[in-house]
């Protein structure tokens, strides 16, 4: 048999698997490509993906996004936990958990994927391109700085770098990583989900003893642990969709519950990310009221969906009280776009809101939510 009946038996063998959609990118591809130039397969494949649609005429093959919470909650109703997963934690632990079981339907192509890491520089939108084993490697290098903080082993290796900064941190377990790399993706998942699971068992033990913790992540920024761990649930949500987006997967958002908290704690920050823009100059100083019974500006943020909520924010001082009473604008956006903006995956001037009112508050309100982002 010559090469070209070789590959039409393999390429027609994979026929069943591609009108399941259970072939690899690149098998997928090349039966595509086959079928433009064979008529008897292309007949063969239309004949089994009808017949797919005959064995669950109203079943998606993807398992329900919801499944894992139904199964955990089922569980639970019927014997709860003896140690339970602080509040503070469960969006950190369901994100995790959901990263884990995208990494696990990969395979070692896929690792390689290019992934490009976008953030928000303070200016101007910024990149980076990387692998699928490379975002990962970031998550754990970040995920680390929060780990040292309960005395756990910190992923980075000593002396690589001093910095708490996430990028800082970033490149120096990027250039330690060889190892995993010569070892397969398996290593390196396993290395971050083992990390990521003691996180959660040692808070878990702690309770809320733990949860005040101080967090350095650079910069003189430090976060207390609750709140740094729901960061770490808001990063990998984001990194996890990255990944997704990467090898075509279907990535849905958060549970409500917790993406209505992520968007809470956002939200709260504002007013201090404002001003330290302002600080820095990147944005106008306050303006003088006219009116002296008047306190300083807010805006109304209403953002839509069901995490979604309205938030009057503070414009000039992120200590005054904020209302409808000296309300100078209101902007609307939809939770998941709210949500890639304060994530860098948008920038400012792309957004599609509405809104209406004093239109240079408006502008500096977008650009601090694009300035939570980093690497």
């Amino acid at each position: 048999m010559n090469s070209d009946s070789d590959a039409h038996a393999r390429l027609q063998s994979l026929l069943g698997a591609w009108a399941l959609g259970a072939c690899s990118t690149e098998e997928a591809a090349e039966v595509d490509a086959h079928l433009v130039g064979c008529a008897d397969c292309a007949r063969e494949a239309g004949q089994l993906r009808s017949a797919t649609v005959l064995l669950h005429p109203h079943m998606d093959l993807d398992l329900p996004s919801t499944l894992r919470a139904e199964v955990i909650g089922a569980c639970l109703s019927a014997r709860p936990p003896q140690v339970a997963v602080p509040d503070y934690v469960q969006p950190y632990d369901a994100e995790a958990a959901r990263l884990d079981a995208l990494l696990s339907d990969l395979d070692a192509s896929e690792w390689a994927a290019q992934v490009e890491l976008e953030w928000f520089d303070g200016a101007d939108s910024t990149s980076r391109k990387t692998s699928v084993a490379g975002v990962l490697g970031h998550l754990l290098a970040v995920d680390g700085a929060v780990a040292a903080s309960l005395g756990l082993p910190d992923p980075v290796e000593p002396g690589t770098t001093a910095s708490t900064d996430p990028k800082d941190r970033t490149e120096a377990l990027w250039k330690q990583a060889m190892p995993f790399a010569e070892s397969g993706p398996d290593t390196l998942r396993d290395t971050w989900r083992d990390h990521a699971y003691e996180l959660i068992r040692t808070c878990s033990f702690s309770g809320n003893g733990v949860a005040d913790i101080a967090v350095p992540y650079g910069e003189g920024i430090v976060l207390p642990l609750r709140l740094a761990l729901l960061d770490r649930a808001f990063e990998t949500w984001i990194h996890a969709t990255d990944i997704a987006d990467a090898v075509a997967y279907p990535y849905p958002p958060p549970v409500p519950e917790h993406l209505r908290t992520l968007v809470g704690v956002a939200v709260q920050m504002l007013p201090s990310i404002l001003a330290a823009r302002r600080q820095a100059g990147l944005a106008s100083p306050p303006l003088p009221t006219l009116d002296p019974t008047a306190g300083p500006r807010s805006l109304h943020l209403t953002i839509e969906g069901e995490s979604g909520g309205d938030w009057y924010l503070q414009v000039d001082d992120p200590e005054s009280a904020a209302g409808p009473d000296n309300c100078v604008g209101e902007v609307v956006l939809e939770e998941v776009e709210f949500c890639r903006l304060s994530a860098g995956r948008l920038r400012p001037q792309d957004v599609v809101v509405g809104q209406q009112g004093d239109r240079v508050a408006l502008t500096e309100l977008l650009y601090a939510m694009a300035s939570m982002s980093r690497l």
